[in-house]
């Protein structure tokens, strides 16, 4: 390191680098992200929970190139007399069953489903108008948490998030004001907002959920319908881009991936880490101490969670 000469200067009032401009402007903004990416789900969309691991990763690591939007599509209002989803068979809530352990069971984000047998949700509106209030009120960042621990309530430990201590009781847990928030949910307001998302994703010419779509703000982009591998999302935004690389950021360590998410399957680590299946229990144990988390199995698939 060189050692450059220190100046107090009596008429500038500077201690400092000889030679240092007195005046000048300097501009400490990051550049401008000039891509939209709108993800439009629903808390009860088995398809969305399986695309978790990828879109983690996507986020974590290419985050800064874009601003990330979260939009409630409306996937059950109630349930009806005639098919509700005729291409899966699903015309009432048993019938749902079976589609979600098929999923779980293909991508390897354990659903149970037995809920819908025993507790059926009625309509995914409650849970979504709560994720409405909380980004409202709140910030993106705790509304994207509510959306995952909704979604662990009702795939994995049969939870009726429609339910409204079911609701209270994770949005507690956020550190938030349960009862106050889902209350607002169920006023006018709260619907207002959920309508205020259908209609965006009309306008995006979204049918079916998980989509995401990238924009530039040329408001020209792509759309990807349905879970697609993670590769599939970064030549997405190269594409949308215009550029033939892109820079990701390193991986987040598992200890402080752990400590933001509480809760991550076999399937998550793998994806965000590249690792096979059988290698994640001793990649668990180099990285973290056995004072760090727990180690559980659910439906055939390990997890871990903070202790």
């Amino acid at each position: 390191m060189k050692n450059h000469p220190m100046v107090c200067d009596l008429e500038t009032g500077v201690c400092g680098v000889a030679g240092e401009e007195e005046l000048g402007i300097i501009d400490f903004n990051q550049p401008k992200k000039s891509i939209e990416v709108y993800y439009v789900t629903d808390p009860i969309c088995s398809h969305c929970w399986a695309l978790e691991p990828v879109l983690r990763r996507f986020i974590e690591q290419y985050g800064h190139y874009f601003n990330f939007h979260t939009i409630m599509g409306g996937l059950l209002e109630k349930w009806g007399d005639g098919p509700v989803d005729p291409a899966n068979g699903i015309s009432g809530p048993a019938d749902v069953v079976g589609h979600w352990r098929e999923v779980g069971e293909y991508y390897r984000m354990p659903i149970d489903g037995t809920v819908m047998m025993n507790n059926p949700v009625q309509s995914s509106y409650p849970p979504s108008r709560v994720f409405k209030v909380i980004q409202k009120n709140q910030h993106d960042a705790i509304a994207f948490e509510y959306l995952r621990r909704a979604r662990e309530a009702l795939f994995v430990f049969n939870q009726n998030i429609a339910d409204t201590s079911v609701m209270i009781d994770i949005v507690n847990r956020l550190g938030l004001d349960g009862a106050a928030i889902v209350n607002e949910s169920e006023q006018t307001s709260g619907q207002q907002l959920l309508n205020e998302d259908f209609d965006l994703a009309r306008n995006l010419g979204v049918r079916g959920f998980p989509t995401i779509i990238m924009m530039n703000e040329d408001y020209k982009g792509l759309k990807i319908v349905g879970g697609r591998p993670f590769v599939n999302y970064v030549e997405g935004l190269k594409q949308v881009l215009n550029f033939e690389e892109l820079q990701p950021k390193q991986q987040p360590s598992l200890l402080s991936l752990l400590e933001k998410e509480k809760l991550l399957f076999s399937k998550e680590i793998e994806v965000m880490y590249d690792l096979e299946k059988s290698e994640v229990i001793s990649y668990v144990k180099k990285e973290l101490s056995s004072d760090q988390y727990e180690m559980k199995e659910i439906l055939g698939e390990c997890y871990i969670t903070t202790k």
